[in-house]
């Protein structure tokens, strides 16, 4: 009997672009499609997603992209991956089916893309494998786990969750189908690992309540701005809730809060009283004390409302000694600068600023991390989601509930995992990393063309333009010399630029000499003539660029 393969293409090297490919003969189930943001050094780059160059050279094995929950790092990439899957349908609960949907409206694939909605409990069958949803809680409602019946056995993907019994929306985890499994026998577990280094429980969402009521009643003067994620719709909920019980009208401002929150009410995932929710132009005429606005820019988006607002450039909302700021969540990391930056801007227009206390995580701590291990006691196991560190963390965990060391497996994103009844072993790789979205330009060619921007940001540009004569070994004109970024003193002096442009043509003749005749080696040989100068005399390397036009 063949072997189950499990192809983590994403989401084992950091937080965010999470996707897993489970193959089992000619059959390929997919979970997740997410995107990520760029590191500080991929420059000019708006977007990071997984390269799926696998899923495309096996597309007509690719039964459907399995989806556990509506935010970014597990959706955002649909738009552009499903371009390169044609024909591949989509699934996911409500709320998820919901915000996707926005999605592909907005890259005008509504239409191409099939997209089924599933509710918990639901099996869906992809030849010999079978999917079932399974309920969870997240800091996003209809959150899913999923279990995949395989001819090997049973795979659990836990999805991000946490063990919320008091969920602001629905219904508590279904602990009790993860506890059936486990008596069922499963035979690999994908547990979350994003809170793994954390002992004991995260805590309920509702536990905010009371957090929410005691700003309120501290800054019951102020007008209040409450910055949150926009696919937290629980969170949003909350902040309605204490809105209304302290008798202050809500505006939600930002797109994709707006987007979001109006999905959930068409979907009835929220519940907003009647008349509560005014546009900022009606909040604009009520005393502080009667408003509160929720907003986007929680991370320091620099287009988001938040950040426009701190700067001083958004059209309708201006911060200033009556506003009380509250950041309701916590910096994803890499984004700390960001937001500091948003926060100091926010003080320097003497706003109050609360940066603590209004968020609770939406992922399994320690205990709740071992409960599941505990119910459904896997035979082998696999963290997933995290950086190094948290899949470490959760792979002690999973030790503690006595597996053993040899049946735990740190993959990284390429590996395959091969897995029967009796055994499970990392065989071979697949080509798995990431592509970059560039403006509309999809890519996973990054080495040279970042490597040149690095360059250009830290080192600077050199242009030597010329009018040559190849084939009768001469320079029509002297080489223009023009620079940029070289130097932090305006421009580098003409002298140097003549230096350089004498060095271009000393080393032009000499390629003439030597019969370098061939337009690309001439250039190969220029530039690289010209990069040593550059190095000799002012110990920098920027990007030099030779331009010869031939008469």
């Amino acid at each position: 009997m063949d072997k189950v393969k499990i192809i983590p293409l994403g989401g084992l090297e950091q937080i965010g672009l999470n996707m897993t490919a489970i193959e089992y003969d000619n059959d390929i189930v997919v979970i997740d499609c997410g995107l990520g943001f760029p590191d500080n050094d991929m420059l000019g780059i708006d977007l990071v997603i997984p390269d799926v160059t696998y899923l495309k050279d096996n597309l007509s094995k690719v039964r459907g992209l399995f989806i556990t929950h509506g935010h970014e790092d597990h959706i955002g990439a649909i738009p552009y991956v499903m371009k390169e899957l044609p024909g591949v349908p989509v699934y996911g609960t409500t709320l998820t089916c919901g915000i996707i949907e926005l999605k592909l409206k907005e890259f005008g694939l509504e239409s191409v893309v099939e997209l089924r909605q599933v509710t918990f409990g639901d099996t869906l069958v992809a030849g010999p494998l079978k999917v079932e949803y399974i309920r969870t809680n997240h800091s996003i409602v209809d959150a899913a786990a999923l279990a995949i019946y395989t001819p090997q056995g049973i795979i659990i993907h836990t999805g991000d969750f946490k063990v919320d019994y008091t969920p602001v929306y629905g219904d508590a985890i279904d602990l009790q189908r993860f506890a059936e499994l486990g008596h069922h026998g499963v035979l690999l577990l994908m547990s979350d690992s994003t809170n793994a280094e954390r002992p004991g429980f995260t805590p309920s969402e509702k536990t905010l309540k009371h957090t929410f009521e005691s700003l309120f009643l501290e800054h019951e003067e102020k007008r209040l701005i409450i910055a949150t994620f926009a696919s937290n719709v629980d969170r949003v909920q909350q902040i309605i809730n204490t809105a209304q019980r302290f008798k202050r009208k809500v505006a939600v401002e930002g797109r994709s809060m707006n987007n979001i929150i109006n999905t959930a009410i068409r979907l009835g995932r929220i519940n907003i009283p009647e008349g509560l929710l005014v546009d900022i132009d009606t909040l604009n005429n009520l005393p502080p004390k009667d408003v509160c606005i929720i907003t986007t820019g929680s991370q320091g988006e620099s287009m988001a409302a938040l950040s426009r607002m701190a700067m001083g450039i958004h059209k309708k909302i201006d911060i200033g000694p009556t506003d009380t700021v509250i950041f309701s969540s916590h910096p994803i990391p890499g984004n700390e600068k960001a937001v500091i930056k948003i926060v100091n801007e926010l003080h320097k227009r003497r706003a109050t600023v609360v940066i603590e206390d209004a968020h609770v995580s939406g992922h399994a701590c320690q205990e709740e991390i071992k409960l599941i291990y505990a119910l459904t006691s896997p035979k082998f196991a696999m963290p997933v989601h995290g950086e190094y560190k948290h899949r470490l963390a959760n792979a002690g965990l999973a030790r503690d509930l006595g597996i053993p060391s040899e049946n735990i497996f740190m993959l990284n994103s390429g590996d395959v995992l091969e897995v029967t009844k009796d055994s499970c072993q990392v065989n071979g790789k697949v080509e798995a990393g990431y592509a970059y979205v560039d403006g509309l330009e999809i890519t996973n060619a990054q080495n040279a063309s970042l490597r040149d921007r690095q360059r250009l940001s830290e080192e600077g540009i050199v242009v030597i333009s010329a009018v040559v004569d190849i084939e009768g070994k001469d320079l029509y004109s002297l080489p223009q010399v023009m620079d940029r970024g070289i130097s932090i003193t305006q421009e580098i002096d003409a002298k140097w630029a003549q230096e350089v442009g004498e060095k271009f043509t000393q080393s032009y003749y000499d390629c003439m000499e030597k019969g370098i005749n061939q337009k690309t080696k001439l250039i190969t040989e220029l530039r690289n003539s010209v990069s040593s100068y550059i190095w000799s005399t002012m110990k920098k390397r920027p990007l030099v660029l030779i331009i010869l036009e031939e008469l």
